[in-house]
């Protein structure tokens, strides 16, 4: 079976989409073939659009923006639904796991009927998809060992997605937040991220409280 991990993040290293990927590839069945495509800096070629065409699989993974999808990946999906009117030979399942920042993982649920509904007017099977909350964390606790401590949750969801894939099966959409409490969630991402991150950019803590 072909399949095609596509990292649909903008970022170029060091994203949250790549790190899941990363723990995903491993569970896959070595049967199968692995292709990667990223589309965060460069649009992809025609000839890459047929190959995707060809695939049996597609695993796609990204943040949420805005509770919907990029739009550079969501430019990416209206040129491949082109492609594969005419292009597609066989049956494709599509899977996807999606992270945002908020702690609750049920924020991905729109941007996840937005894939599906991209798959029923592009004739693909949507198979099954992980929403991801508290999605800056992971590159924080990358050392926890998956299926432990705040990443239980994550790594019972990604296996149970990879058995999906090397099945070729379909299953609900799982949304999960990590094994770790909201408050501390969100005093640490304030005071370690968000304070942090303006200080990097020369702001201060009173102008992220700033009303435009």
């Amino acid at each position: 079976m072909k399949i095609a991990v596509i990292n649909g993040s903008p970022k170029l290293k060091n994203g949250t989409s790549s790190f899941l990927l990363q723990k995903i590839e491993p569970m896959i069945s070595s049967e199968n073939e692995i292709f990667h495509y990223n589309i965060n800096k460069n649009p992809l070629t025609a000839q890459q659009y047929r190959e995707l065409c060809s695939m049996d699989t597609l695993l796609f993974a990204f943040p949420l923006y805005i509770d919907a999808i990029p739009s550079h990946l969501f430019r990416m999906l209206a040129a491949l639904e082109d492609y594969m009117k005419t292009e597609r030979q066989s049956p494709i399942y599509v899977y996807a796991i999606l992270n945002n920042g908020f702690y609750e993982g049920r924020q991905n649920h729109i941007a996840i009927s937005i894939l599906q509904n991209w798959c029923l007017r592009t004739g693909l099977q949507f198979g099954r998809g992980i929403g991801l909350g508290a999605g800056e964390m992971m590159n924080f606790i990358e050392k926890v060992p998956l299926g432990h401590g705040p990443q239980k949750n994550l790594g019972n969801a990604l296996r149970q997605l990879a058995d999906s894939i090397n099945s070729r099966s379909t299953g609900e959409v799982m949304y999960i937040s990590p094994n770790f409490p909201r408050f501390a969630w969100k005093f640490n991402g304030t005071h370690f991220f968000w304070n942090a991150t303006a200080k990097t950019n020369g702001l201060k803590k009173r102008d992220i409280l700033k009303r435009l």
